[in-house]
């Protein structure tokens, strides 16, 4: 059976096809994958130990010369990905208030469109970009949280800034680029980990996922997630041709992170204000999480072969 030629066949077959089965297991069996033994630890809580043996694979390819491109990509991609997430929710607050529009609250716009899923965003950069790409997520992982959110709503007064949560994401990373400066064999032990490791961690971060959320947060969740991977997935795009390269990496921004599902309750802790619309802001935002990170995928293969495509016809005039 050629399953891996049928999985490559699909738009980031390698990390959505195993991403799907996770997520339709997690559905319609959720205690399927908690029996214990080696099953739980390898299909059910693997995602962030796979993901950050990952990043330091990848981060191992990084040549010293390197360095500096992986920063200023994450610089870039994490300012954008702040920017829209700011504009669209002051936008729907001042014009429609805190209920904002078709029950959609600019709580989370903000919360859903700021925050990326890191796991999908290495694992697309890993499939579609480089090592500098997989890189960035050592800057882009600051706006996976609650913070910048606040900061958005004007809370920035009663946060910290999550250093700690930075610090180790980074280390795994700079092990990697360490061993791989220090000593060439061991780039090339890792090389494989770059692309071994996608459908491994895809799985568990499908299997976290529930589409019954899709059904409770109705049209608003479904509006929310369309808009996270069109508006920040295209900007990340074109942020890309600052770099030039393969572009298509910057629209796997288009994404929600899991954890920005807790950040209404998290701004409610500190502005009460808002307690009334968390419920439905948490259901929208988890929404979010399971549509982005199903069609944020087919959106960078779109874009990767768009590229391509536009390379092939300057090279042939």
């Amino acid at each position: 059976m050629k399953i891996m030629k049928t999985m490559k066949k699909i738009p980031g077959g390698m990390m959505v096809v195993p991403l799907l089965l996770g997520a339709i297991i997690n559905t319609l069996f959720p205690k399927a994958l908690m029996i214990g033994g080696f099953t739980t630890p390898l299909f059910k809580q693997s995602a962030m130990a796979f993901i950050a043996l990952f990043a330091l694979s990848s981060s191992a390819q990084i040549k010293l010369k390197q360095a500096g491109l992986p920063l200023s990509k994450g610089i870039a991609l994490t300012f954008v990905k702040f920017v829209i997430g700011v504009l669209l929710g002051i936008i729907v607050g001042k014009i429609f208030g805190n209920h904002g529009i078709l029950g959609l609250t600019p709580l989370a716009i903000v919360a859903a469109v700021t925050n990326s899923n890191g796991g999908l965003y290495a694992a697309l950069a890993g499939e579609y970009g480089d090592a500098t790409d997989v890189g960035a997520i050592s800057i882009l992982s600051l706006n996976d949280g609650p913070f910048f959110t606040m900061v958005a709503l004007g809370a920035s007064g009663l946060a910290n800034i999550p250093l700690l949560a930075f610090i180790a994401v980074l280390i795994p990373i700079c092990l990697g680029f360490i061993l791989g400066n220090l000593d060439s064999d061991w780039r090339k032990f890792l090389e494989p980990g770059q692309s071994l490791l996608i459908p491994f961690f895809a799985f568990p971060l499908g299997a976290s996922l529930d589409f019954k959320t899709i059904l409770q947060a109705g049209l608003p969740g479904i509006i929310l997630g369309l808009s996270t991977v069109i508006f920040t997935g295209l900007a990340g795009y074109y942020t890309y041709t600052l770099f030039g390269g393969k572009k298509a990496v910057g629209a796997a921004i288009g994404t929600t992170a899991g954890n920005a599902v807790a950040t209404p309750a998290a701004v409610a802790a500190v502005d009460p204000s808002v307690s009334a619309i968390v419920g439905p802001a948490t259901a929208q935002i988890a929404a979010s999480v399971i549509i982005t990170a199903i069609l944020c995928p087919l959106l960078v293969s779109y874009l990767d072969k768009k590229s391509k495509k536009t390379i092939d016809k300057k090279e042939i005039a």
